[in-house]
């Protein structure tokens, strides 16, 4: 019996460590200043970039075309975790500009958003 409890109680903390040094590598991957690439995204739009949608962007006056972000540097301007244990990075474009014209910060799941390859690591 008491293997058993031993076993049970080795396999859970295992388990549980393994999950935390996964959250502890993507932070320590990317940093406040660092430079990433948006990349193309899976699906017709960006699901883990979060643009504004496209009738904020024409209201504001800007140019509503998300093939023209991909490829541009981006800069990491802050890191914060969000309750649910989600990083969340604001990101501004390199160059100083807006994106669409419109919008200077825009907000990214990092995790997700590496993993799909919509922002990457120069």
């Amino acid at each position: 019996m008491k293997q058993l409890f031993f076993i049970v109680l080795l396999v859970l903390g295992t388990t549980a460590i393994s999950a935390q040094n996964t959250e502890q590598i993507v932070q320590e991957e990317v940093e406040v200043g660092d430079i990433l690439r948006i990349g193309e995204p899976d699906a017709a739009r960006f699901q883990h970039i979060e643009f504004p949608r496209p009738n904020f962007i024409i209201k504001k006056g800007g140019i509503a075309n998300y093939k023209r972000v991909e490829g541009d540097k981006v800069v990491v301007t802050s890191i914060k975790e969000t309750k649910d244990g989600t990083l969340e990075v604001k990101i501004k474009l390199a160059n100083g500009g807006r994106f669409f014209g419109t919008h200077s910060v825009v907000t990214a799941d990092l995790k997700n958003a590496l993993e799909s390859g919509e922002l990457r690591r120069i």
